[in-house]
């Protein structure tokens, strides 16, 4: 789609930027999918560019190579994982000996990736680390779940600045966030006197996934092993949440309630949103949880610890 496009793009922006002064400050790449690249062997070695876009590609690379900028790839073996049963795993956690850890895969690759990068490791065919850019920082609760719900889920980081895992980034354990205000203990469940069988709950659990993230109720996830109450429950309260726990938001065909009990049953978390004092917004001002904290990202000090030995 964006064939003919994306290269005239890359020299618009580079020329704006030498124009301003900044090309040596700034730097302009692509960050290109890892199918740019094929191979027929299974073997790197055995590989080449595509040969639908290998001029193109060729262009692209000799034009950062002459304004001195890296060629960025997105690799994601989790899902290389995910599309075939006999991708080698351990492969991609960069050493065969790796035990499991608590937090499944997501921490042994991001642990596993800067640990080799601080070791000096780089490839087979280039020794010297490169530079790697961890993704992401936080979740992303607005994000397209088409690819699968896990596109909402690639974050180090919780909604709050709270980590999911320890990780230690080369100068110590990351960062968590502080001074975090939230808004009252209170959380939106389903009634005790509602039935499983009323025909408006499904209705209302639909209606409340529509504009919150329901994604953690999904089969292997962290309240994947909820029953039928919990699960109505937990979608209730995300959308209560969602909508800064606006007074009208708890209500779901007399199915709900609110509570001072927190309801959450580990791992499963039930959230209570940031408190940014916007929480009786009308319902036309809904945004992601993530875009509501960009204000609180600007006093974390999360971007520091993953910049070490070429890993940002």
């Amino acid at each position: 789609m964006f064939v003919k496009t994306t290269f005239p793009a890359l020299q618009n922006i580079q020329a704006a930027l030498i124009k301003a002064g900044l090309g040596k400050e700034v730097k302009v790449t692509i960050p290109l999918n890892a199918d740019v690249y094929q191979t027929d062997t299974g073997l790197p070695s055995g590989g080449n560019l595509r040969p639908d876009i290998h001029d193109l590609m060729i262009n692209i690379i000799k034009f950062l190579q002459d304004n001195g900028v890296p060629l960025t790839i997105n690799i994601h073996p989790f899902l290389s994982l995910q599309a075939d049963t006999n991708f080698p795993k351990e492969y991609a956690f960069f050493n065969n000996t790796a035990s499991p850890l608590v937090d499944d895969n997501a921490r042994r690759f991001n642990q596993a990736l800067p640990n080799r990068i601080i070791q000096g490791y780089g490839s087979p065919r280039r020794r010297s680390p490169t530079d790697v850019y961890i993704f992401s920082l936080i979740d992303e609760d607005n994000k397209s779940v088409e690819p699968g719900n896990f596109e909402r889920h690639w974050g180090i980081f919780n909604y709050d600045g709270s980590i999911k895992y320890p990780l230690d980034m080369g100068n110590g354990r990351a960062i968590v966030a502080k001074g975090v205000k939230y808004l009252a203990r209170q959380w939106c469940v389903l009634s005790p006197s509602a039935i499983i069988s009323d025909p408006n709950l499904a209705q209302s659990i639909s209606y409340a996934c529509q504009y919150a993230d329901c994604t953690s109720l999904g089969y292997g996830s962290s309240s994947g092993n909820l029953n039928a109450q919990s699960n109505a429950s937990y979608a209730f309260n995300m959308y209560y949440q969602t909508m800064n726990q606006r007074k009208d938001s708890c209500s779901f065909s007399n199915l709900s309630v609110i509570t001072n009990m927190d309801p959450s049953q580990p791992p499963c978390r039930f959230e209570i949103m940031i408190n940014t004092g916007k929480h009786e917004l009308a319902l036309s001002s809904n945004k992601s949880s993530a875009a509501r904290i960009e204000s609180l990202l600007t006093g974390l000090i999360l971007v520091l610890p993953l910049v070490f030995c070429g890993v940002h």
